[in-house]
């Protein structure tokens, strides 16, 4: 069976969601490999978890080049690995990292590339959905082999525990590959809260929440249940919330176990990076809000006092 290479994503030693989803989707394509692309000793601290979800192979292309310059050299590097090993397709994350080496991927490798794959078949057909969630369609790689970003949240990862062997990587990088280099990175402030992409519980504010003052109900329900925050873009724009805790087509796509929107009229654009979660609640005071069709649960009535009644609740149930 033809192995099926998983770029692994990473961040403070530890795999990205992402990356087990896609070893996931991986094992019924063919024998996963993962590849850590980074500096010396990033695969070794991976390889317990990688193992943990089927990756039967680790390649190591691990080097202080890689790690010191931008996303050239860690394309040419799979690039390299893909002549050699001809892989039966090549997974990588749709994030903004991803989606740079997956382009310059393709155009080293002269293969088609299709973005925000949420299924992948074993003959290669990709399901998309496009037009802010509002459609599904099936596309093929018509040039070269399969080559993919899959989107964050699309498949719910499980374990399938395997041994991996690590395999070392020499990569022979070009003057071109080195241009851009690393001078200094900043580690983002990570609060007590779990990642918005990671977490299986959010709880998300819109228009509705009326002010950032506001927005403290939202992350006292969110705390109470251990849960991540986040906003619509509508809360965002109007300087309620960060923009980075956005969640929509034009910011993170979510697919928690449940989805708490709060004072979220349902609009498409906020609907296309949520709308695969689990369970959805909804809290609004408008009978006729959109939100409402693609609830598994609704409750109608005023978010000022609805929340704090089921923060209160919860507490009594600790």
């Amino acid at each position: 069976m033809a192995e099926v290479l998983v770029v692994v994503e990473s961040a403070a030693g530890a795999v990205k969601k992402v990356t087990l989803e896609m070893l996931t989707l991986a094992r019924s394509l063919g024998e996963p490999a993962a590849v850590v692309l980074g500096a010396p000793g990033t695969a070794a601290a991976l390889a317990d978890k990688l193992g943990e979800y089927g990756a039967t192979k680790i390649y190591a292309a691990e080097s202080e080049e890689i790690d010191g310059h931008l996303v050239a050299p860690k394309a040419t590097a799979l690039a390299q690995l893909v002549q050699r090993v001809s892989p039966a397709a090549v997974l990588i994350g749709s994030t903004q990292e991803g989606k740079e080496i997956a382009g310059r991927l393709a155009v080293k490798l002269d293969n088609g590339l299709l973005t925000d794959v949420v299924e992948l078949a074993a003959d290669g057909t990709a399901t998309q959905v496009v037009f802010a969630g509002s459609t599904i369609v099936k596309s093929k790689v018509t040039r070269g082999l399969p080559l993919v970003t899959v989107r964050p949240n699309s498949l719910t990862p499980t374990p399938a525990a395997a041994s991996p062997a690590v395999e070392a990587v020499e990569v022979s990088l070009s003057k071109s590959d080195t241009l851009a280099t690393v001078v200094k990175r900043v580690a983002e402030a990570k609060g007590a809260r779990p990642e918005l992409t990671e977490a299986s519980i959010v709880v998300s504010g819109g228009r509705g929440v009326a002010s950032a003052e506001n927005f403290k109900i939202i992350e006292e329900l969110a705390d109470l249940l251990g849960a991540a925050v986040g906003a619509s873009r509508a809360a965002t724009d109007s300087g309620f919330y960060p923009h980075a805790f956005q969640v929509g087509q034009t910011g993170k796509t979510v697919s928690p176990q449940l989805y708490i929107a709060v004072g979220i009229s349902g609009a498409i654009q906020h609907r296309a990076g949520m709308q695969t979660s689990k369970t959805i609640v909804a809290v609004n005071k408008d009978t006729e809000a959109p939100i409402f069709e693609l609830a598994d649960f609704g409750v109608v009535g005023d978010l000022n006092a609805v929340v704090p009644q089921a923060s209160e609740e919860i507490r009594k149930r600790r």
